[in-house]
């Protein structure tokens, strides 16, 4: 529809116009992108700018909703608005009643709010506020002794329930539990309803000999770099929960154990809802199928984000065993003792690798080059792969692929595995098969293919690609 300015509004709204021309509001003294959700003005009282400078020459200012002055600076304005308000609500989570406070907070209207955070949080800004709400928790447990409702309330949550039940949902364990972990080396996860740690459990066993990690029956052992030193977590899966134990089992640091904690949940796969997951998805005829295949599946995710980058690396463009082998050869040489097993490397330690003594171990030149670039970016601070869990999966996946070596495919597999719910690795030869066969293509897809069709599973593409790769494996076996 065209407006009394000339122009189409609804082509406007979608951007195509941002840098053509600017709207001066003469009534309020500001001037707007094209593209500005605000409510548009009337007719007379608009008055277009072909620059930003004869906007601000003619005495107005930037709109503070759609942020033309960050556009003209080749910003993202978007971006801005989400770490702003990300900032604040990890300060002060209690701020925010709800959503609406939220949208109110910066100027947006709930849809706009919505898509802010599905974009930049891969979640729900309710999902977040609850997440940030019960990590406020979390800290405040530890430091202080206040009562635990009181704990609750301070960080925003309205009623004692409320606290419990969206604390027992994030960390699986009550508050009171939690606040346990001060004094003591180990901890039990409640699991929910209708786990399945089939695929978990074969996730962490990829690699029979690997020194890192092991699988036994029902147990996981996984070889840590902590504060104090190497040490493993043992997770023993025992009905409904999973007992979390650290040895050698001294008294370790508050800090230490939340730690722990963290990596235990990571793989575990129980840092996302895969119920809520699921019950949306059964709702799109598109999508249902295919995650009903296997209820409760769950993704394993990567204690470190250094680790997860390393395996990403190491297994472009060859097979699972050889990636694997080479990844043995990583871990033995730079990984630190702890009993029979080792963690992964540092950074630093990795960093410092001679290219020659990589290559010596079947690494290709250029493997054993993007291996110890990666790791000097991480050990100089040029990239925080563990801060970049808490990015923009914009801002991620850009500091990822700025990185020589790491394409498309690496990063998607990278943030994939360290927590982004939909972030998939176009590129994946696995993926693609599994695409062919589901939807009974002629052909294997190309990747731009690839792409659109697992648009159809966002915000929860992350989950998908894991349904995939199982309903392929599980097909050949």
């Amino acid at each position: 529809m065209t407006t009394p300015y000339g122009w189409d509004r609804a082509m406007a709204r979608t951007g195509a116009l941002d840098g053509k021309f600017l709207i001066g509001v003469m009534t309020t003294g500001i001037y707007c992108l094209p593209s500005c959700p605000a409510r548009p003005p009337k007719a007379q009282n608009v008055k277009l700018y072909h620059s930003e400078g004869d906007a601000i020459a003619a005495g107005l200012r930037a709109c503070k909703r759609c942020r033309p002055d960050l556009y003209y600076r080749g910003e993202d304005s978007d971006l801005q608005l989400f770490k702003g308000l990300t900032n604040r609500i990890r300060s002060t989570p209690q701020s925010y009643v709800d959503t609406s406070a939220l949208a109110s907070a910066c100027g947006v209207r709930p849809t706009k709010l919505g898509e802010l955070f599905r974009t930049h949080a891969h979640m729900t800004p309710a999902a977040f506020l609850r997440r940030e709400r019960v990590r406020k928790a979390c800290d405040l447990l530890l430091e202080q002794n206040d009562r635990i409702v009181e704990v609750g309330l301070e960080v925003g949550f309205e009623s004692e329930s409320s606290f419990h039940r969206q604390f027992l949902a994030h960390t699986r364990m009550t508050p009171g539990t939690w606040r346990a972990l001060k004094s003591s080396s180990s901890f039990f996860l409640n699991l929910p309803r209708a786990y399945d740690a089939t695929e978990i459990l074969k996730y962490h066993a990829r690699d029979p000999r690997s020194p890192c990690e092991r699988v036994n029956g029902q147990r996981i052992f996984k070889a840590l770099k902590l504060v104090e030193g190497a040490a493993v977590l043992e997770i023993s899966l025992e009905g409904e929960g999973a007992w979390c134990r650290l040895h050698p089992e001294v008294p370790r640091a508050a800090r230490t154990m939340q730690f722990v904690h963290t990596c235990a949940l990571r793989m575990l796969g129980l840092c996302c809802d895969v119920e809520i997951m699921e019950a949306r998805m059964a709702r799109s005829e598109d999508c249902a199928s295919l995650f009903a295949m296997h209820p409760g599946l769950r993704l394993a995710l990567v204690p470190s984000g250094f680790d997860a980058l390393c395996w990403a690396i190491i297994g472009q463009q060859i097979n699972v065993a050889f990636a694997a082998s080479l990844r043995r050869e990583l871990i033995e040489l730079g990984g630190e003792r702890v009993g029979d097993m080792r963690a992964h490397p540092s950074p630093e330690r990795v960093a410092d690798m001679d290219i020659s003594t990589l290559t010596s171990r079947r690494y290709s030149r250029s493997k054993a080059e993007y291996v110890t670039l990666a790791a000097q970016a991480a050990a100089s601070g040029a990239v925080d792969l563990e801060a970049l869990r808490q990015e923009s999966a914009i801002v991620a996946e850009k500091s990822l692929r700025a990185l020589r070596g790491v394409g498309r495919w690496t990063a998607g597999y990278q943030m994939l595995r360290t927590g982004f719910a939909d972030a998939t690795p176009i590129g994946d030869v696995v993926l693609a098969a599994a695409l062919e066969r589901w939807c009974q293509l002629k052909e294997r897809p190309s990747h731009e293919r690839v792409e659109a069709m697992m648009q159809r599973f966002a915000p929860y593409r992350a989950l998908a690609t894991a349904h995939l790769w199982v309903s392929i494996r599980r097909e050949a076996a």
